[in-house]
């Protein structure tokens, strides 16, 4: 691990949050939304520039910005000093036309590109993604096994119908790789955000904290976990998906609401995602990634995910 950080301030810990827009609506969201600004955390909010038109999909009654109440919604929430950026193009896979539709709709009504990239599901365009994300042989192999063709993403791969590697170096500034079951990443990761000559087309990467839902966010801010959180000086940053039952009947999750409580009363800096991660950058002075870090990293990546399933399948 790197040398402990100094955080602005005096402040012990980093903590923010990216949530990835799956299934999100103006009035599953906007509660947890109003608690984070309550309680003094400004995270960072995705969104799709564009709608699908498929009822086929699993994201069928997403709104995006094509739905007025909830562009205002984005708004206000920006003009509160929460960082808005992409989850891709829209909720199903994008060929090249209409990557550049979405990033140029997202320019028009946010009033810039989007600096943040995290790929969503199984969009073809997703850069680097599926056996792509990683180098280790073993961890390449247990990607493969999937029921996905091994070149089925495509964003990085010039000529393709879902090529905008170009476009993702001129725009974005950090994408999301690896995802832990940790808060603190700084034990994980401490060398984020990274440059990785591998997969050079996205500026630098990060890692991130895995939260899918409610449940599992609630477990992971459980007060043992802020406890390390804080004693070791670290910094998170959590990927969740706000819309997966953080709500009921326009109340936060009493679960959710005890942590982030809980969380806020510690003396942590609550930065946006772009904010951690420039200033992580500046404090580490380059954007090197040693070779045993990764190697670590994929490891705990493989094992992490093999816990996750066999957790799923028991039914916890």
């Amino acid at each position: 691990m790197r040398d402990s950080l100094t955080y602005p301030d005096g402040k012990q810990f980093a903590f923010t949050i990216v949530d990835d827009t799956d299934v999100a609506t103006v009035e599953n969201v906007r509660p947890i939304y109003s608690l984070l600004r309550d309680l003094g955390m400004r995270t960072t909010k995705t969104v799709w520039p564009l709608s699908l038109d498929d009822p086929s999909s699993n994201f069928v009654g997403s709104e995006t910005l094509e739905d007025p109440d909830y562009l205002d919604f984005v708004l206000q929430l920006q003009s509160e000093g929460f960082e808005i950026t992409w989850h891709s193009p829209a909720m199903e896979s994008s060929p090249r036309p209409r990557i550049l539709e979405g990033l140029e709709r997202f320019k028009s009504l946010i009033g810039h590109y989007p600096s943040i990239h995290l790929s969503h599901a199984v969009n073809r365009e997703n850069p680097y993604w599926g056996i792509d994300r990683v180098d280790s042989p073993l961890l390449r192999a247990a990607l493969r096994s999937g029921v996905l063709p091994p070149d089925y993403y495509q964003g990085h791969v010039e000529g393709s119908d879902y090529w905008w590697g170009d476009l993702a170096l001129q725009h974005i500034e950090y994408g999301r790789n690896l995802t832990f079951d940790t808060l603190n990443l700084a034990a994980v990761n401490p060398s984020m955000p990274y440059h990785d000559p591998r997969r050079p087309l996205i500026r630098r990467w990060f890692s991130a904290s895995d939260a899918e839902d409610a449940d599992a966010f609630a477990d992971l801010l459980k007060s043992s976990n802020q406890d390390v959180l804080e004693a070791e000086g670290g910094f998170c940053i959590v990927a969740t998906h706000f819309g997966k039952r953080f709500t009921s009947d326009g109340e936060v999750d009493p679960r959710v609401r005890r942590a982030l409580e809980e969380l806020a009363g510690r003396p942590g800096w609550f930065p946006t995602t772009g904010e951690l991660l420039d200033w992580l950058l500046e404090q580490h002075g380059t954007d090197e990634l040693p070779a045993p870090e990764w190697t670590r990293m994929q490891r705990r990546f493989l094992l992490d995910g093999v816990i996750r399933r066999v957790s799923r399948m028991l039914g916890r």
